[in-house]
Parts: C-alpha cells; sequence; structure tokens
C-alpha cells in the first residue's frame, strides 16, 4: 500500500517508517528535515520536507494514498509554535489533504486521557484534532499511548545524575509505557482498524516510585525520594504564563503535572520489549550512563 506518514523523522515516527518498508509498503515521508536511518525491507520511502503548518507544502502529497498516518505534535519549547499551531493545526492540514485527495482510512497518534485535560494545550490541542478526525469522511484509528521508554528516561535520568528524584504527592501511579519499536509494530498492524480508539502501553506495571527505584539501582546510587505538593506546578506555570517571552514552558509543567499525578496504564498491554531491562541497558556495569 501507499502510506503518507506526518512525522516520519521523529522518535516515535522513524520506528513506524522502518516498520512500513519492512512489512513492503511505500512510504511517503513527511517532516521538516530528514536524518540517516538504516531501513531494511521489500517497501520503499521518498522523502518530503514539509511546513504542516502551510498547507501549500503538502499539496498533493496524498495523492493515490491508501492511508495517512500522522505522529506530529509538538515535543518541545517554542517561541513560535503553540501545540494549537502543530498538534492541531498541523494536523488538521494533513487532514484536510488526505479528505482532498480521497485517501480512505487516517491514523493518528495522540495520548492516553487526552480529553481529560482542556487546562493543559498539549492534551487539549490533541482533543480537538481527534474531534475533527471523528467529524471527517475518512475511516479512523486513534491511538493512545502511555508514554515510551525514552520519554522517561529522559525524564529521570537528569535526576539520578543529581542523586535525587522529585516526585509529586504521596500517592503512587502505575504507568506501563511501551517502546517506540513495539508501539509502531501495532500502529501499522492495525492501522486500517476503524471507529477505534485504542490506549495502549507496554506489558509491565509500575508506579513512578518503582521506576525512580529502578534507575537508582542501574546507576549504582542509593535511592533518594522526595515528595513535593502539585499546587507548586500551578505556581511554576503560572509565573510561566507571566513571562515577557513565551516559550512553551506554561504548558510543559501542566503536561508534567498531569503526567505525574494520574493512573496512566493502557487497555492494550502490548509489547517483546522489557522497561526494567531498558533501564538497566542505559547504565554499563559500573553505573555510568552508556
Amino acid at each position: 500500500m501507499k502510506v503518507v506518514l506526518g512525522g516520519a523523522f521523529g522518535h516515535l515516527g522513524s520506528d513506524v517508517l522502518k516498520q512500513l518498508v519492512k512489512q513492503g509498503h511505500d512510504v511517503v515521508a513527511l517532516d521538516l528535515k530528514d536524518r540517516p536511518l538504516e531501513v531494511k525491507g521489500k517497501g520503499s520511502y521518498k522523502f518530503y520536507s514539509v511546513d504542516l503548518t502551510n498547507p501549500e507544502t503538502i499539496k498533493g502529497l496524498c495523492d493515490g494514498a491508501d492511508v495517512v498516518i500522522t505522529t506530529v505534535g509538538l515535543v518541545s519549547k517554542s517561541t513560535k509554535f503553540t501545540p494549537y499551531d502543530i498538534d492541531y493545526q498541523g494536523n488538521l492540514n494533513l487532514l484536510r489533504e488526505a479528505e482532498k485527495a480521497g485517501v480512505k482510512n487516517f491514523a493518528y497518534i495522540s495520548v492516553i486521557k487526552v480529553d481529560e485535560a482542556p487546562e493543559v494545550p498539549l492534551l487539549d490541542a490533541k482533543a480537538k484534532f481527534e474531534a475533527e478526525l471523528k467529524k471527517s469522511s475518512l475511516k479512523w484509528v486513534i491511538f493512545r499511548p502511555t508514554g515510551y521508554f525514552f520519554d522517561i528516561a529522559h525524564v529521570f535520568m537528569p535526576m539520578i545524575k543529581k542523586g535525587k528524584v522529585m516526585l509529586l504527592t504521596r500517592k503512587n501511579h502505575p504507568v506501563n509505557v511501551i517502546d517506540t519499536p513495539d508501539f509502531a509494530e501495532y500502529i501499522v498492524d492495525h492501522m486500517l482498524d476503524e471507529g477505534k480508539t485504542i490506549s495502549i502501553g507496554g506489558t509491565e506495571i509500575y508506579t513512578y516510585e518503582e521506576i525512580a527505584k529502578m534507575f537508582f539501582a542501574a546507576a549504582h546510587k542509593k535511592a533518594k525520594i522526595s515528595r513535593v505538593p502539585a499546587f507548586l506546578f500551578d505556581l511554576i506555570a503560572r509565573k510561566a504564563d507571566k513571562a515577557e517571552v513565551q516559550d512553551g514552558t506554561a504548558g510543559l509543567v501542566r503536561f508534567s503535572k498531569f503526567t505525574l499525578t494520574h493512573d496512566l496504564v493502557g487497555d492494550v498491554k502490548y509489547g517483546k520489549s522489557s522497561f526494567k531491562e531498558y533501564i538497566a541497558s542505559r547504565y554499563d556495569e559500573n553505573g555510568e550512563e552508556k
């Protein structure tokens, strides 16, 4: 099949691209910039540099496609764009182009519990796009992952290096994050599902305290965990709201608070990769980061 893939060279997108080619599909790979990838399989891909906030850059790129998959979302602070520019409008531009081209299927990678926090722009923008997708003329499937191995490592490893992990509230919230290669496999296998919203995570469920302790153990350090009240994150976010230059800090703080104060366990538990083994793999035998 011919597949249009938005965000093809992001962390998740590159794994979806590899899986699509592995399974023999021909891919129109869309992103701002490409990067070297080792891709093997009977399929193929062709890269197009696009800016999804500018519909002119994607004109005609969905022609002849059987399905569109988009992993597009704002993943870092930005003084130029907001989640509503990228997660909502950017994906909406791609959806409208797919409709014009007569594409039949559209798969969107969202976030678990995305419709439960309208005060968090990173979630609300995705929720608003989900609503537009469901109203469209295309057959749709929405994947709502709990989070990814590498995201947790990105958050915890700097704290482990400093010797102390900060968690919110005294309740231990569980989460079952998933490795992106496993998730990519599931996406490609289910990209033609119709009218489904699928919350998905890995096969291992841990609390954030348990995760912190596994990181400390892998780094050969004594576990030091502090608990702070969640309202402190609200104060930080409000202070960021008043900053002269808006760079998305407030939104990221609110998103962090949401993830650390909610149970995030997907209904579907999928994958071959062990999160516990992944954590151990990030350090060498002496407890040094690899």
